[in-house]
């Protein structure tokens, strides 16, 4: 899906949140990435093939 150069990475990748965003719907909620993947707020997941991604944002440890 993506054509850009470098190429971004593919939703397999562990990395696929570094997609180039090519749609994005802030009031909704959710953008598409350039890689197939719709990223929603909470940092949840859609993979092309079907499987989900939880939310997960980082956690702060107090000090």
């Amino acid at each position: 899906m993506c054509l850009h150069t470098p190429k971004y990475p593919s939703a397999d990748s562990a990395d696929r949140e570094a997609a180039h965003v090519v749609a994005g719907h802030p009031e909704q909620g959710w953008s598409l990435l350039c890689n197939g993947v719709p990223l929603f707020e909470d940092t949840g997941e859609l993979l092309p093939d079907g499987r989900t991604v939880a939310p997960h944002r980082p956690v702060l440890a107090l000090v």
